[in-house]
């Protein structure tokens, strides 16, 4: 996903940023309808020192009242490719921060760079780039979707680049990492696959089974193996049937599995979140974006690779042939989908946008619910689940807007 030769969108205002709060200072903000980890509390509080949420505000917290408003966790993305008209997989350092900010700007505090297929060389180069954005603390680490995936249900993907998941090549995306890499998302029936999941797996990546062609019995196999997410369900993979169930319902039953959903209208038909609510609940359920660059940035003609992605109405697809080609989602509306439409509730949709993600990267004591000694990362949302605020390790990424 390029921005260099061809990211061509009309660029939309960024939300202003008020002046309630001062960045860094002690706060406490109260009246609010604080969503917990196992209870949602009216007219609470959370306290902000520093860094971190704490229990006892300092003489000096400045006060700010968000009666009528809830404080949820940050967003925890597991699987982004850019937004800001910044791609995470081949733009330079500037154009990956501003597609970080973009996202901080509708309240994904914690992200995960996503990459897509293209040759080793070049993904090794990537990953160099993006670890130091990782150790720098920009993003939670890099997500390589592709090259190791099926050409039958390759996606957005350029066939020509694909290739199988030895377990050699796996190794050497991972170590041009630098510690940094959490996810690789593979095609497990391929030549290779099963060996790639226990490596993945000893090394403390995550192994994804997605954009696959897999029998039921080869991901109950792979799953055996190691693998512990799928990428986005439903997408990129066989559907589901009664005599040849597939992998959506391999992947549904068990509970090793944390399933990936993209909740933007366009991936997913509401049943079909639904049933993967029903069947997995929310603590295996983590919405992601899959963003691109268009992503709070506009319609228009952009790169993939060397796919050119059409971006019309909000929706990107490929020029050659109209596949889904990712999409221009930010998690705030994922968020306010799934309380308005989908019917969740207001707790399970922030299990699914914090809580289970944090938990899967392996970061649940820093971040994923609003409890003491954690990172202050929170997203302010009126009545209406309209995002009004942001605080990012307890900075304001976006004042409270409270008028």
């Amino acid at each position: 996903m390029t921005d260099a030769p061809g990211a061509r969108g009309t660029a939309r205002p960024a939300p202003t940023h008020p002046h309630p709060a001062a960045s860094g200072h002690p706060t406490v903000l109260t009246g609010a309808t604080v969503v917990l980890p196992t209870e949602t509390i009216t007219n609470g509080r959370v306290v902000v020192d520093g860094t971190r949420i704490t229990t006892t505000a300092p003489e000096n917290a400045q006060v700010i009242d968000v009666t009528d408003h809830y404080v949820i966790p940050g967003f925890v993305d597991l699987h982004n490719h850019g937004g800001g008209g910044g791609s995470f997989t081949s733009g330079s350092a500037e154009d990956i921060l501003k597609g970080i900010h973009t996202h901080r700007l509708h309240g994904t505090t914690t992200l995960v760079a996503s990459t897509v297929t293209g040759d080793l060389d070049f993904l090794s180069q990537r990953a160099g780039l993006l670890s130091e954005l990782a150790e720098q603390g920009e993003i939670a680490g890099i997500h390589f979707e592709g090259p190791f995936i099926s050409p039958c249900r390759k996606g957005a993907h350029a066939e020509d680049l694909l290739r199988d998941p030895h377990p050699a090549d796996v190794r050497k995306l991972i170590e041009a990492a630098r510690g940094q890499a959490r996810m690789v998302t593979l095609a497990t029936e391929l030549p290779g696959g099963l060996d790639s999941v226990r490596l993945l797996a000893d090394q403390g990546v995550i192994a994804a089974i997605g954009h696959t062609d897999a029998t039921y019995e080869q991901t109950v196999e792979a799953i055996d193996a190691g693998a512990t997410v799928a990428t986005h369900l439903f997408n990129a993979m066989p559907p589901l049937d009664h005599r040849s169930p597939g992998p959506i319902t391999a992947l549904l039953e068990d509970d090793r599995i944390t399933v990936e959903l993209i909740n933007d209208g366009t991936h997913l038909h509401p049943a079909a979140l639904r049933l993967a609510f029903h069947h997995a609940g929310a603590s295996r359920v983590a919405f992601i974006t899959d963003a691109m660059d268009a992503a709070g940035f506009g319609d228009g003609r952009y790169w993939l690779g060397p796919l050119e992605v059409e971006v019309a109405d909000g929706v990107a697809r490929l020029v050659e042939d109209g596949t889904i080609a990712g999409s221009t989602l930010t998690l705030d509306r994922a968020f306010k989908r799934a309380v308005t439409v989908d019917g969740l509730s207001v707790q399970d949709a922030v299990q699914a946008l914090s809580a289970t993600p944090a938990r899967l990267l392996g970061m649940a004591d820093r971040i994923g619910s609003l409890e003491p000694g954690k990172d202050a990362d929170l997203v302010l949302l009126n009545s209406d689940f309209e995002l009004k605020g942001v605080m990012r390790r307890g900075e304001w990424v976006i004042g409270p807007q409270l008028h």
